[in-house]
């Protein structure tokens, strides 16, 4: 199964926390071959960075007190993709280094971007053959190759389960995430980035479900998603805030019908006004529902 959904899940929740104490360019693209970098991020150049946000986001908080990339992989990361991965880098550095000829400035090392390589596990052969070791300044898990190649590669399953690794075991896999998931929702409600956070986990659920090629780690993730995902659609629901339902509706119609065209977008807003149990209902029966099926139930005239 590809795993497209979980790779756009983690570019978008890396962007929505990493937008609130800097500046985020998602799928940034490099000039050689026109590569795509999955998250770009640069301090605000308006002001410092927020302590109390940085606080909040913990670990990752500390990952981007610095520009920085951001590589997520579903699966581990082989050594050809962390290459690949370097390239980019690389490529951003000459992109740096050739403004700064024109402009007439110095290129300031320690103001180059570092890149991290978020894998949900990582080999002892991985790491050796890349250079990559602990730093003893910095917790297990993180492990960093050789200064002038800026770049760390961070083995989600190694992280200590703390809350301060909490937003990262997110990205991880099996019972890691399993566990971050249920750490997530145990905060405050008014924790502004545990709904984000909810809102993304919504959307991968819906999403995954109309996939005809669900695999056992997808069903079961699924299984652990659904209560949250109720317990979230009830707390929106009494919000009164239906934009986040409107974002679901029109990404599951996308990756139900491939594509929303004005027929489909104008029944959109009729599935979110739908009272919540009924919402729900239609969801789970989208993935057996036609185009013809739905237009006709939502049509203006029904």
């Amino acid at each position: 199964m590809t795993r497209f959904p979980y790779d756009e899940f983690a570019k978008d929740y890396l962007k929505e926390l990493l937008s609130s104490i800097g500046n985020v360019d998602p799928s940034r693209k490099v000039a050689s071959e026109i590569q795509e970098i999955d998250v770009y991020y640069t301090l605000d150049p308006q002001g410092a960075i927020d302590e109390q946000k940085k606080r909040i986001l913990g670990l990752l908080g500390r990952f981007a007190t610095t520009a920085a990339i951001f590589e997520p992989f579903r699966n581990a990361a082989t050594p050809s993709e962390i290459r690949g991965c370097t390239n980019k880098l690389f490529d951003i550095f000459a992109e740096i280094e050739r403004k700064a000829k024109r402009e007439k400035t110095k290129v300031i090392e320690a103001e180059l971007p570092r890149l991290w390589i978020l894998s949900p596990t990582a080999s002892k052969s991985l790491l050796k053959g890349f250079g990559a070791k602990l730093d003893e300044e910095w917790i297990n898990g993180v492990y960093f190759c050789d200064d002038y190649w800026k770049t760390v590669i961070v083995a989600i399953h190694k992280l200590p389960r703390t809350p301060e690794t909490l937003w990262l075991r997110v990205l991880g896999r099996g019972k890691i995430q399993t566990q971050a998931v249920a750490e997530l929702q145990a905060l405050p409600a008014d924790n502004p980035l545990r709904n984000v956070a909810l809102d993304l986990l919504s959307n991968l659920k819906t999403i995954l479900e109309v996939r005809q090629d669900q695999n056992k780690e997808d069903k079961s993730f699924l299984m652990q998603l659904s209560p949250i995902y109720e317990q979230h659609l009830a707390e929106a629901t009494e919000r009164g805030v239906q934009q986040g339902q409107r974002v679901i509706v029109e990404n599951l119609l996308t990756a139900r019908f491939g594509s929303l065209d004005p027929e489909l977008m104008a029944i959109v807003q009729r599935i979110v006004n739908l009272p919540p149990n009924e919402y729900s209902v239609l969801l789970l029966q989208l993935a057996n529902l036609s185009r013809e099926e739905l237009l006709a139930r939502f049509s203006s005239g029904s």
